[in-house]
């Protein structure tokens, strides 16, 4: 799989860009806030319909425009796919797939499967738990797309629920009883069992699948210093297998310990939205624990063996690696280098060329302010 060509117009700081790749590498230069991510960012949106680096789609509209647009012509196996969304915030996204339109703009996931190393990766080691669970959600995604439509109906039914929860709350602080009708919380309880038990079954799986390949990139990455490992770490306990059934009844009971509790605090305590993955070096716990170096040594592990993962599944994914080389030691920069110069295709962002090893030189790219031009 690679990406033959992206058009932008009005995406960030680019009123109107189109440019051209090639299978193998193709490096960006380009000074910092000149677009490079931009470009980057734009990818990533077709293959995840989310941003790495904002929550919410505005600030990906450029200042002045109503919206914007990303088309992508992707090659996969012999077929030429086009992807066209169109980003209005406060609205729904538009999209068409080969210059249909789709009921909803999730059916293009699949289209483009891309697997992203930026800077800001740093806080899958360092960071909060829902940066984990985005990193494991993505990739679930990315290997079925199907997924998709699990997760956001899982996230549908924690918003509803929560909103019940939280009227009760409210109207419980200011001593009243009306309005404290919670008859209705035991269907949601069974929506959040039935959709939490697949999301957590899929995650299940993953965890398992992605550990090794994880171990495997960790000690390619840090020249065997330490061990890397990951476990699924969920608030219905240990040793939790993947079976739907099983899993959906575990739910159902720990929404009926925690009751409760839930109405005490207006807020949903149980399900995947409060689970993590534990992220673990030799004996000790990366988060708190690890160095400047091993975290970074950490996160480009969890990539690369998200990327491996996909590989193995038959899947060819684009890989980019934005900024990066220049958070990296020679070391770990050769070692990475050796490790990803057979993709089909790599995208690298720099600011400075030196800092890309010598065997990733490739069609080079020089971005400047709203223009992209192959040299």
């Amino acid at each position: 799989m690679y990406v033959r060509r992206v058009e932008l117009t009005d995406f960030r700081s680019y009123e109107r860009v189109a440019v051209d790749f090639d299978p193998g590498v193709a490096v960006l230069v380009g000074q910092n806030g000149m677009g490079k991510t931009n470009l980057i960012e734009a990818l990533g949106y077709v293959a995840t319909l989310d941003s790495h680096r904002v929550a919410t789609d505005a600030p990906l509209v450029r200042a002045g425009a109503s919206s914007a647009v990303i088309r992508c012509e992707i090659v996969h196996d012999g077929r030429e796919l086009l992807v066209e969304l169109e980003i209005v915030p406060g609205r729904a996204n538009r999209a068409r797939l080969n210059r249909s339109p789709v009921r909803r703009s999730r059916e293009v996931l699949g289209a483009l499967r891309m697997v992203l190393f930026a800077p800001e990766d740093l806080e899958l080691v360092r960071g909060d738990p829902a940066e984990r669970r985005r990193y494991l959600d993505d990739l679930l995604v990315a290997r079925l797309p199907r997924f998709a439509g699990v997760r956001a109906d899982y996230d549908r039914v924690v918003k509803q629920r929560n909103a019940l929860l939280r009227t009760a709350y409210l109207t419980r602080k200011v001593g009243g009883t009306r309005g404290q009708d919670l008859s209705t919380l035991a269907v949601w309880d069974q929506h959040l069992a039935q959709h939490g038990a697949e999301l957590l079954a899929g995650r299940l799986e993953l965890a398992a699948a992605l550990g090794p390949h994880l171990t495997k990139a960790y000690d390619a990455v840090a020249a065997g210093r330490t061990s890397a490992s990951i476990a699924y770490a969920s608030r219905l306990g240990e040793s939790l297998v993947p079976d739907r059934p099983r899993l959906e009844q575990a739910l159902l009971a720990s929404l009926a310990e925690r009751r409760q509790n839930e109405i005490e605090r207006g807020v949903t305590l149980v399900g995947p939205h409060r689970d993590d993955l534990t992220l673990t070096l030799g004996e000790l716990p990366a988060k708190g624990y690890a160095s400047h170096g091993e975290c970074w040594s950490f996160a480009l592990a969890l990539r690369l063996a998200a990327y491996d993962l996909l590989r193995a599944d038959g899947i060819e994914p684009v890989l980019v690696l934005d900024d990066v080389f220049a958070e990296l030691d020679s070391g770990r920069r050769e070692r990475l280098a050796a490790l990803v110069s057979d993709a089909t295709q790599l995208l690298v962002t720099c600011a400075v060329p030196e800092d890309v090893p010598a065997a990733l030189q490739g069609a080079r790219y020089d971005v400047g302010a709203g223009t992209v031009t192959r040299v």
